[in-house]
């Protein structure tokens, strides 16, 4: 027995002296129409003529009494036919869900050798946690797993070129605003062996892509491999894509669009030896591209690089810092910005503010805060010096996008060689100097042991730490360094070289 009471079923109001639905008195019996009526009317008939057929015809095989019913007059469809008990324990969104169901128009034909439906549930991803992982720039590892342990994620480990962490939808966001190193920030969305191609079109038809986008987005896909054995990382890029298409086809009844500029949707393919790896981007764009620089010099550095070399020299953000070839700008503006804690991510847009589910208001929340914890000016002196005056013009605008005044770093014309110190205490000095193709032979004798002799003179007690792919840098400048840390300028193999100054001497 049910434990819900009973509920009452609707009754016919009958006229007195009836019983079990038919009159004792025919002539005080309700004229009816309708097919039950001319049934009933039937059967009568024939029970003047074959009484015994008539009883048959009359009573169902359970011995129910028939009941008369009032004319047909319901145009809709039809109430589910299951007892009123059984619906009342449905949750309050099934049945709404029900009804939603039941107002919904025709779907389209499914082709004949489409895949079996797969039953679409809602799912939130809000509270559940993710493995997520953030690419950076090689060389970068261990710096971003600090920077993930200060933002809150214990559990951030080094991975090759980049960190893993788990992270639940509102710590995913709080990666994407407050990262300076990260490059993007992926979930992890499907992990399984895949030996061919065709296993790899299964995992991704396997996977709930509906969760976070659908039909009406635009999709792009993008595949990387390290030691697979697949032949064309073209076609596991297009197995991929299909596979998604197709679940979302069956489930949907219509194929995402393919957007390869723009799409409101990305999903990385990760190929090894033996298995393959889906994420969703989060990201969109690159979190380097922080929305300010639009002005780039020679040979410049990405912004979460320039943010990168600051945490890989240590250094402090309540020193002077100095850049004797900056450029347009970078590292001076990622260290005023870090020094003010302005969130890199604050005023740019984000790939999951597209997908499905998205709390805006949550979204929104963070930003506030985020914005709470922001200083109202920096607590040391920043400066930066290039010969090229197109350069010193392109950083001011870039610092100017970004939201520092000329008050918060200081830009001039002028020569490495003639840099001196902002006051008397003892700052860094961090910079990417020209090396390579950019000098020839003697400007690359004179500069060096021009740029050592004013070190020597002005900068005893400072920190330098200089990126370049010149091994014999510290050669030239006389200098031990303390410190020699591999990093990647993009696909060029560098390093950072770290020098404590001393007043007045060189190395022998």
């Amino acid at each position: 027995m049910s434990d819900h009471p009973e509920r009452k079923k609707p009754t016919l109001s009958l006229p007195a002296g009836t019983r079990s639905g038919r009159t004792d008195d025919a002539a005080d019996r309700r004229v009816r129409s309708g097919p039950r009526a001319r049934r009933v009317a039937r059967a009568a008939l024939e029970s003047s003529k074959h009484p015994a057929a008539a009883a048959d015809d009359a009573c169902p095989p359970t011995g129910e009494p028939v009941r008369e019913q009032r004319p047909e007059t319901r145009t809709s469809a039809p109430r589910d036919a299951r007892p009123r008990t059984e619906r009342a324990d449905m949750p309050a969104a099934d049945r709404a869900g029900a009804r939603s169901d039941n107002r919904r128009g025709p779907r389209p034909p499914r082709p004949a050798d489409a895949a079996p439906r797969t039953e679409r549930r809602p799912h939130s991803t809000q509270a559940e946690d993710h493995a997520t992982f953030a690419p950076c720039p090689q060389g970068l590892e261990l710096a971003l797993v600090d920077e993930l342990h200060a933002l809150g994620f214990d559990d951030a480990h080094a991975g090759r070129a980049g960190a893993h962490f788990t992270a639940d939808w509102t710590g995913m966001m709080r990666a994407n605003l407050e990262s300076r190193l990260a490059t993007r920030i992926l979930v992890r969305v499907a992990h399984g062996p895949v030996r061919n191609e065709d296993e790899l079109l299964e995992l991704a038809r396997s996977t709930p892509w509906e969760r976070w986008f659908g039909a009406e987005q635009t999709l792009r896909v993008d595949t990387s491999a390290v030691r697979s054995p697949m032949k064309s990382l073209q076609f596991c890029n297009l197995r991929v894509k299909d596979g998604i298409c197709d679940r979302l086809r069956d489930l949907e009844g219509e194929r995402p669009s393919i957007d390869t500029v723009r799409p409101d949707a990305r999903v990385h393919a990760f190929l090894d030896e033996t298995s393959a790896t889906l994420y969703l981007d989060t990201s969109g764009e690159s979190l380097f591209k922080r929305g300010w620089r639009l002005d780039k010099g020679e040979a410049p550095l990405r912004e979460n690089l320039a943010a990168g070399l600051l945490a890989l020299s240590g250094w402090p953000a309540d020193v002077p810092l100095i850049d004797p070839f900056c450029g347009s700008g970078t590292i001076l503006i990622e260290a005023a910005l870090k020094g003010l804690r302005v969130p890199p991510g604050i005023s740019r847009p984000f790939a999951f503010e597209r997908l499905r589910g998205h709390q805006d208001r949550r979204w929104r929340d963070l930003k506030d805060d985020a914005r709470t914890r922001i200083l109202p000016e920096l607590p040391m002196q920043l400066a930066g010096v290039d010969l090229d005056p197109h350069a010193i013009a392109a950083a001011r605008d870039n610092a100017h996008r970004a939201g520092l005044t000329e008050d918060a770093v200081y830009f001039e014309v002028a020569d490495a060689r003639d840099t001196c110190p902002l006051d008397e205490r003892a700052g860094w000095l961090v910079t990417n100097p020209p090396y390579g193709e950019r000098l020839d032979l003697e400007e690359d004798r004179q500069l060096w042991a021009e740029w050592a002799s004013t070190l020597k003179r002005e900068f005893g007690g400072w920190q330098l730490h200089v990126i370049t792919n010149d091994l014999d840098l510290p050669r030239k400048l006389r200098l031990d360094p303390f410190r020699r840390t591999p990093v990647y300028n993009g696909a060029l193999a560098c390093r950072l070289f770290g020098f404590q100054l001393v007043k007045g001497s060189f190395r022998r």
